[in-house]
């Protein structure tokens, strides 16, 4: 347990184990937050906040209207996607986009309320286009975008 120790998982930096308490690690949050959590929960990557993170994007969906009859809006599924494209290795297209060093702006990062404000809501029949395809998830960088206006800002790929 102890090589978790000074290590950042999300939100997460393991301050040290907990040696009264098997299994469990004294965390801090980048909230400020100070919580016991379980190790293996933390480097199986199922914990990675205090609970705020969850807290956080549940209050902004409905504050700003982004969740219709309990349902997630298009804007937050377009961050979401957004964010995994960029920082879950698993994700299907991380090779082009996280791969690929595309990363996502401090700002919109961790905070889909200034995504939100940022980029306003979605029009109909648009999605999430960066407009230098070399360049981050950033304000001035995106908006919204048909098939088609994506179609023609596709980057060149390479011959195989």
């Amino acid at each position: 347990m102890g090589h978790l120790v000074g290590r950042r998982f999300g939100r997460l930096v393991v301050l040290r184990h907990d040696h009264g308490r098997r299994g469990l690690c004294l965390t801090r949050c980048d909230c400020g937050t100070r919580k016991l959590v379980d190790a293996g929960n933390i480097a199986a990557g199922r914990t990675r906040s205090c609970g705020c993170w969850q807290r956080e994007s549940a209050k902004a969906r409905i504050r700003h209207g982004a969740a219709r009859h309990g349902a997630r809006s298009p804007e937050y599924e377009s961050w979401r996607a957004m964010v995994s494209r960029c920082y879950a290795p698993h994700h299907a297209a991380f090779r082009y986009y996280g791969g690929r060093g595309i990363k996502v702006c401090a700002r919109w990062r961790r905070d889909f309320v200034a995504f939100l404000a940022d980029m306003g809501p979605r029009p109909t029949g648009k999605t999430l286009d960066r407009k230098d395809n070399a360049g981050d998830y950033r304000p001035g960088n995106c908006r919204w975008a048909t098939a088609a206006e994506q179609a023609a800002n596709r980057r060149k790929r390479r011959a195989a």
